[in-house]
């Protein structure tokens, strides 16, 4: 590479985080790993039209989350402060001019109501209308009027506009490292507007003007920019500087049909877009971390939506994605997101942490709940369901009978306690009582070898007494839960089964 790698990532504060956008950020944060560069984050806050009050702190929050902080930004490293475009706003004006001086831009004075007019002329002779060399040598703008004119309507306080002005009759070759090399007509492109009348630049002119004076080498986002693409090459040329290398990521798309994934696809299906909770007056937007994601997990699945290292792995921890990771291998075309897989990494993520670390994040559920248990004994039961677990929220719904003694019993499962039932779990209860070392190992083997002296089916005793202990037939080794609630509790569940069944 020609120069240190900078890449950065700027979103605007003009709502939650969507999860395109986070991955946007992840693929930028991993290529500045992968090359020992550096990720850097900018605020493009200057459409105040759009700002959303809280916006800004929850995107700093989520990628602190994930683990993919950038390593300069507003209060932190500040290499190239600024780093919120409103506070760059001085700055623009001058590039601005720089390119009216050099031919580059032009001044533009056309109110909405006469462009609004030239729209609807055009569409009634079956035409688009488009603000560029076919046209404007015949609007309201300084290659039509004199200097002198120009500069007294300036002075007069009337409002214009700054346009770049596009060059004609030029193909131009760009590369894309994702797309490989791209053709351009710059006869089809407009002189788009790259300063308002309320004196802000608009995206284009402020993304170059910053890219550049923050030495920016790569250029990574999505694929919605790439129409913006001709546009944003010319100014660099315009300005006679070295543009970025550029790549244009795959959209993410929906689960079932065509489209970008939405928020309402999540709506509809159950799963969120947003890495973190968003509340508004409408309501609130589900995130990751509140549906109890695992980040490390959230990031792995989204690494692996548009690009993959050419092998059949799957699970990445961020280190070896960093090391993995090449623009070459992200692909072209869109990745549908699968709320499926989503669930499924979160699982292999919870199936790899301790007991310990798990048995701690179930604790607060059980204190909620008013339930004391030993550490050990909670650590324990987690052991015994994390594999049939996709979140630590799912745990009391799987191990509740643990904690509390089954009131009802699963219907189906019920149809199991036949006629000579309650007399087999007398005799069990029975049995059970006398057995002073109460492991699991050692009850199932007195067990067995009763069963197996009295010449009794492992189904006429097996079923039932799991209906007695847990409620339904199911749950881990059953041996290993009469061990965990102890005698005195088993006993009494059987005695409460025969008496309620």
């Amino acid at each position: 590479m020609s120069r240190p790698v900078r890449v950065r990532f700027a979103p605007s504060p003009t709502g939650p985080l969507h999860i395109g956008g986070v991955r946007t950020a992840l693929f930028n944060y991993l290529f500045a790993k992968k090359h020992g560069g550096v990720f850097y984050l900018r605020i493009e806050d200057t459409d105040q039209n759009r700002f959303v009050p809280g916006a800004e702190e929850y995107i700093f929050e989520a990628l602190e989350w994930l683990g993919i902080s950038p390593s300069e930004t507003v209060g932190k490293n500040e290499k190239f402060a600024p780093y919120r475009q409103s506070e760059r706003k001085h700055l623009y004006k001058e590039y601005a001019d720089r390119l009216i001086a050099s031919g580059n831009a032009y001044i533009a004075f056309d109110t909405a109501e006469t462009l609004d007019a030239h729209r609807k002329e055009h569409e009634a002779q079956g035409k688009t209308f488009i603000y560029n060399h076919h046209n404007r040598e015949k609007l309201d703008n300084s290659l039509t009027n004199p200097a002198e004119n120009v500069l007294q309507r300036i002075a007069a306080g009337e409002d214009y506009v700054i346009r770049f002005k596009t060059p004609v009759d030029e193909t131009l070759h760009l590369k894309d490292i994702i797309r490989g090399d791209i053709k351009f007509d710059t006869n089809l492109l407009d002189d788009k507007v790259l300063f308002k009348s309320d004196g802000m630049p608009t995206y284009h002119l402020a993304n170059i003007v910053d890219d550049h004076l923050m030495e920016t080498s790569h250029v990574i986002r999505g694929e919605e920019w790439l129409p913006s693409l001709p546009l944003h090459v010319l100014l660099y040329r315009a300005f006679g500087w070295e543009a970025p290398e550029f790549a244009h990521l795959p959209l993410i798309l929906k689960p079932i049909g065509n489209g970008k994934l939405s928020k309402r696809d999540g709506d509809k299906m159950g799963f969120p877009v947003f890495p973190l909770e968003w509340k508004t007056e409408e309501g609130i937007s589900s995130g990751y971390r509140e549906k109890g994601f695992f980040p490390e997990a959230v990031v792995n699945f989204l690494a692996l939506l548009g690009w993959n290292d050419g092998t059949d792995k799957e699970l990445f921890s961020l280190d070896e994605l960093a090391q993995s990771f090449d623009l070459n291998r992200v692909h072209k075309a869109g990745a549908k997101f699968d709320p499926e897989k989503n669930k499924w990494f979160n699982h292999q993520y919870l199936v790899r942490k301790s007991d310990e670390e798990l048995a701690g994040l179930f604790a607060p559920t059980l204190t909620e709940k008013g339930i004391s248990i030993d550490e050990s004994k909670l650590v324990r039961i987690v052991s015994l369901i994390k594999e049939r677990a996709h979140f630590v929220s799912e745990f009391w719904e799987l191990s509740d009978y643990f904690f509390e003694a089954p009131t009802i019993y699963d219907e189906k499962a019920s149809k199991n306690w036949k006629e000579d039932t309650p007399g087999l779990m007398s005799d069990l209860f029975q049995l059970l009582e006398d057995i002073e070392d109460f492991t699991s190992s050692n009850v199932e083997t007195i067990v067995k070898d009763w069963m197996a002296k009295n010449e009794i089916g492992m189904g006429k005793v097996m079923q039932p007494l799991r209906l007695s202990v847990v409620g339904a037939l199911k749950g881990p080794h059953l041996f290993d839960i009469i061990e965990i609630i102890g005698k005195e509790e088993t006993v009494s569940r059987i005695k409460r089964a025969i008496a309620n069944l």
